[in-house]
């Protein structure tokens, strides 16, 4: 069964941490040069297998004793919250435009870039500590692929006009103050567990 509380908290934190990446401003240039629906065909699926990957390990991560997984995450939550805070701002990287605009091509280039340029990234590690947390891969899963496709089908839609309007620092301010707020809440559940 699913529960909408944890895939809601999931959908937000992914969300509101992708929001500033350089994925979201990739999505963005490609959405740019290329047909909307192939682009987002093939980031889609890039996001939907890094999030499987990432709900895996953080399943694993349930067979530990309560107090580590809650000691583990917490000290992980802080150091994203960290890692959003020190970011220095990247320059984007050059996009190769494919020789032809069919949709295997357009396709392909979105699922590579990021599929590249999100292992091991911030909402993957994320998305493991909240499958540990919480030990409902199905929510976790769901909330995390949707906050990923939401903001990949903005940045690749309306990208622009979203930064125009919401800031990017306060859009990074507030996912690192949900982070550390998790970041703490399992620190404290370690220790009075």
């Amino acid at each position: 069964m699913i529960s909408i509380t944890v895939t809601a908290l999931v959908f937000g934190v992914v969300f509101l941490a992708e929001l500033p990446d350089k994925t979201a401003l990739a999505g963005l240039v490609l959405g740019t040069r290329y047909r909307a629906s192939y682009v987002f065909a093939g980031v889609a699926a890039a996001f939907l297998l890094h999030v499987v990957l990432a709900v895996a390990a953080g399943s694993v991560l349930t067979l530990l004793p309560r107090q580590i997984v809650h000691a583990l995450t917490g000290v992980l939550f802080l150091g994203g919250a960290a890692m959003l805070l020190l970011k220095e701002d990247e320059d984007d990287e050059e996009v190769r435009r494919p020789a032809d605009q069919s949709f295997w091509k357009v396709a392909g280039t979105g699922f590579m870039l990021i599929l590249v340029a999100e292992f091991g990234d911030l909402t993957q590690i994320m998305t493991a500590n909240l499958a540990a947390r919480y030990d409902d891969p199905v929510s976790v899963g769901l909330g995390a692929v949707l906050g990923l496709w939401v903001v990949a089908g903005l940045g690749i839609v309306g990208g622009k006009a979203l930064m125009r309007r919401v800031p990017l620092r306060l859009i990074t301010r507030v996912a690192a103050l949900l982070m550390l707020a998790l970041g703490v809440w399992s620190l404290y559940e370690a220790v009075t567990g």
